[in-house]
C-alpha cells in the first residue's frame, strides 16, 4: 500500500509507471496486480525475499519479459508495444552482467558503445566521464576476467550507462560484493542522481534500503508496503527495545513464548523486542531474569528497516 502522506506526488508524470502489471509462469503468480509510480530523479528500492517477484518486475520493465496482463511505461513509452524504443531510454544491469572476460575494460566499453549505437564522436567524452566516476581509468587495459568482484560491478554499470539512459534498472547489483565496494557503488549511484538519472534498484541489503528515496516491500509478487524509509518505520507500531542478553537464542525463545510480547527478532547478539506499551518492559526483564539469563544491555530504540521487513514478511504488522 502507498502510505498516507507519502512524498509521492500523484500529479507529477512518473518516469516509471505500471498499471495492474501481472506475470504468471504457469500456475505460479510471480507478480500480481502491481501499480507502481516512480518519479523522475528518484532512487527507488524494491525489497523482498527470494521469490518475491523483484527480478521478474525489473525484467518486465526492461522489456525482456512480456507481462501476462497489465501495462508498464518507461518515460511515457509502452514497454509492451514499443520494447525496442524503451531500451533507448533505459539501462538494465542484471545480477550477472554480460561482461566479456577476455576483453579489457576499455574494449568492453567500446563493445557496448557499438551495441547501443553510440556515435563515435561522442565516445571519448562519454568514456572519460564513465572512467571518472567509476575510477576504472588505471585499469583500462586490464582483462575484465582479472578484475575483483566490486570492480566488475563498476565496469558492468559503466557499460550499461554508455548510451546515456534516463532510467537505470539494477537487479541486486551489490549481491556478494564486499562492504567497501558496496559503499563505493552507492556513492556512484548518488552521483548519477545528480546527473538526473532515475534509478530503480532491488537489493537484499536492508541498510541499502535506508539510502533510497522510497522503497517498496514485496512478498509473493505483491507490494505490501511502500513509502520513504521514515514512513515505513512509522508503520511498525508499538514500543521497541533492544536487549543484549548472555544467551540471545535462548532469550528469544523465552520471550516469544510470552503472549504479552508482540514480536522478537534476533540481530547478531542482540534482540529487537516489540511491545504494545512501555509498561510491558517489565515483563521482558522478569521473563529473562527468572530464567537466569544475564541482561548486558536494555534500551529503547526506534524501529529499523529490518523490523519493518520482518513485520511485512511475518504478516504481523501492527498490534491490535
Amino acid at each position: 500500500m502507498v502510505l498516507p502522506g507519502s512524498q509521492q506526488e500523484e500529479s507529477e508524470t512518473p518516469i516509471i509507471l505500471t498499471e495492474g502489471l501481472c506475470k504468471n509462469f504457469g500456475p505460479v503468480k510471480a507478480v500480481q496486480n502491481m501499480n507502481l509510480r516512480v518519479n523522475k530523479g528518484e532512487l527507488f528500492g524494491l525489497i523482498g525475499p527470494d521469490g518475491a517477484g523483484k527480478t521478474t518486475t525489473i525484467r518486465m520493465l526492461a522489456g525482456i519479459l512480456a507481462p501476462t496482463s497489465g501495462s508498464a511505461y518507461i518515460d511515457g513509452i509502452s514497454v509492451r508495444d514499443n520494447p525496442d524504443k524503451v531500451k533507448e531510454h533505459l539501462a538494465y544491469m542484471p545480477q550477472r552482467f554480460g561482461l566479456y572476460q577476455d576483453l579489457t575494460v576499455l574494449e568492453n566499453l567500446l563493445f557496448y558503445a557499438d551495441l547501443f549505437g553510440v556515435p563515435k564522436k561522442d565516445r571519448p567524452g562519454r568514456i572519460e566521464t564513465l572512467f571518472s566516476f567509476s575510477r576504472l581509468a588505471p585499469f583500462s587495459g586490464r582483462l575484465a576476467g582479472a578484475l575483483s568482484g566490486g570492480m566488475k560491478q563498476k565496469l558492468g554499470l559503466a557499460c550499461a550507462l554508455i548510451h546515456s539512459p534516463r532510467v537505470l534498472l539494477l537487479d541486486e547489483p551489490t549481491n556478494g560484493v564486499d562492504p567497501v565496494s558496496r559503499r563505493d557503488f552507492w556513492k556512484i549511484l548518488y552521483d548519477l542522481l545528480q546527473e538526473g538519472i532515475t534509478i530503480l534498484v532491488s537489493t537484499a541489503y536492508l541498510d541499502e534500503a535506508e539510502r533510497t528515496t522510497r522503497t517498496a516491500f514485496m512478498r509473493e509478487g505483491s507490494i505490501m508496503e511502500l513509502g520513504t524509509p521514515k514512513e515505513l518505520k512509522q508503520t511498525v507500531e508499538g514500543h521497541m527495545i533492544e536487549i543484549i542478553p548472555s544467551d540471545s537464542r535462548a532469550s528469544r525463545e523465552i520471550l516469544k513464548a510470552d503472549p504479552r510480547i508482540l514480536d522478537v527478532s534476533l540481530f547478531g547478539d542482540s534482540l529487537h523486542v516489540r511491545l504494545s506499551d512501555v509498561s510491558d518492559e517489565v515483563y521482558a526483564k522478569e521473563a529473562l531474569e527468572k530464567a537466569g539469563i544475564e541482561i548486558k544491555s536494555f534500551r529503547r530504540i526506534a524501529p529499523a528497516m529490518e523490523d519493518v521487513f520482518l513485520s511485512v514478511l511475518t504478516g504481523k504488522g501492527n498490534p491490535p
